[in-house]
C-alpha cells in the first residue's frame, strides 16, 4: 500500500480523520491562535495512537504562519519569540545545562540545507566555558553545534557521528534541526514542527537512516523541522483534488457524474499517480523557485528561537546583532 509522504504529525492526523472520519484513539490535540500564527499540539499517548499515526509516542508542536513565505523582519521576530516560548516549555532545564545542536542535511542541496544554515547562525558557547573554566553563567548556557553532513559524502551514519560527540562532550540534550517533507504545498516554508521524540534523518524523502533519539543516544533528543519539499505525486494528487472539487461545485448533485466524482478518493489518486510515475523515475521531490531566500530566512527564525530559548540573557536585539 502506498503511503502519502509527510513528516508532520498534524498531517498524519488529518489523513486519518479524512479516512476514518473520527479522532484517533490514544491521541490528544490542542490548538491555540497567536497573532499571525496557529499553534497545534498533537500528543501521542500510547502504542495504539503511535501505530495509527505512524509516529513515536510524544508531543509534536506545530507553528503555522502563512506569512513566513514572504516574511518581513517583524513577522520573523514574532515567530522566533513564539518558537523560543514553545522550546522553553518542553526543554528539561537544569543547572549548568549543556546542549548540542545538530544541523542535519546537505549543504550542497538548498532544500536540504536548513540544518547546516541554522548551525551557522546559532550562538555557540561551549568553547568559552572551557577557555574560562566556567561551569555556569547567568546570561548563557553551554551550547555546541555540528553539521555532520550526509552519509553519501561522509560514508558514516549520522547517528554514529553524533553518538561519538555525545559520548565525548556529554551534553544534557540534543536538538536536531532538519528539512521535512509535507503533503500540502500550502505548508511548505510556512510551518515549523517541534518534536520531543527525536528524528529519523532522510525519512521525508524515502531515505530513512538510523534515528536520533533518546533510545539511540541515551539523552533527550528534540527535533525542529520545516517542510521544504513535497513529492510530485502528492502535488499532482492535490491538484486533481482541486479540479474534482471545482467540477462537483458545477455539477448537479443528482447526476451520475456527481456520484462518480464523489467516489474519487484522494488515496486512490495518489496510488495511481505513484504507479504511473515511479517506473519512469518521475516521482521527484518538488520545492519552490525562491528556495534560497526562504531557507536563509527560516534558518534565521529557528536560530533566533534557539538562541533566546537557550541563553537567559539574550533577547531579539542581541541575536539580530549577532547574526548581522
Amino acid at each position: 500500500m502506498f503511503q502519502i509522504r509527510t513528516d508532520l504529525a498534524l498531517e498524519a492526523r488529518e489523513l486519518y480523520q479524512k479516512d476514518k472520519r473520527q479522532e484517533i484513539p490514544g491521541v490528544e490535540v490542542e490548538q491555540k491562535k497567536e497573532e499571525d500564527a496557529l499553534i497545534t499540539r498533537v500528543r501521542i499517548l500510547d502504542q495504539q495512537g503511535s501505530e495509527l499515526m505512524g509516529k513515536s509516542e510524544g508531543e509534536y508542536i506545530t507553528i503555522e504562519s502563512p506569512g513566513l513565505k514572504k516574511a518581513d523582519a517583524d513577522l520573523k521576530d514574532q515567530i522566533s519569540k513564539i518558537l523560543a516560548k514553545e522550546l522553553k516549555g518542553i526543554f528539561p532545564y537544569k543547572e549548568n545545562m549543556k546542549t548540542l545542536i545538530v544541523g542535519l542535511g546537505n549543504w550542497d542541496i538548498t532544500p536540504d540545507a536548513l540544518g547546516p544554515q541554522v548551525v551557522s547562525k546559532v550562538f555557540v558557547t561551549r568553547h568559552l566555558f572551557e577557555a574560562y573554566h566556567k561551569s555556569s553563567d547567568e546570561t548563557m548556557t553551554s551550547v555546541s553545534a555540528i553539521s555532520p553532513g550526509v552519509m553519501g559524502t561522509t560514508g558514516i551514519e549520522t547517528t554514529e557521528i553524533v553518538r561519538g560527540i555525545v559520548e565525548k562532550t556529554k551534553p544534557d540534550l540534543v536538538v536536531a534541526v532538519d528539512a521535512l517533507a509535507s503533503r500540502k504545498m500550502e505548508r511548505i516554508h510556512t510551518t515549523i514542527q517541534i518534536a520531543t521524540t527525536g528524528i529519523q534523518p532522510g525519512s521525508g524523502v524515502g531515505n530513512a537512516r538510523l534515528e536520533l533519539s533518546e533510545k539511540t543516544l541515551g539523552i533527550p533528543v528534540f527535533a525542529i523541522g520545516v517542510p521544504t519539499v513535497v513529492d510530485a505525486a502528492t502535488l499532482a494528487s492535490d491538484t486533481i483534488g482541486l479540479v474534482v472539487e471545482h467540477l462537483m461545485d458545477q455539477t448537479s448533485k443528482d447526476s451520475k457524474f456527481y456520484s462518480l466524482l464523489q467516489g474519487i478518493a484522494s488515496e486512490d489518486q495518489y496510488r495511481l499517480l505513484r504507479e504511473v510515475l515511479d517506473p519512469y523515475g518521475a516521482n521527484v521531490m518538488v520545492t519552490t523557485k525562491d528556495i534560497d531566500k526562504i531557507i536563509k530566512d527560516i534558518s534565521q527564525v529557528i536560530a533566533n528561537g534557539l538562541n533566546i530559548a537557550l541563553h537567559p540573557g539574550i533577547d531579539l536585539k542581541d541575536v539580530n546583532r549577532y547574526l548581522n
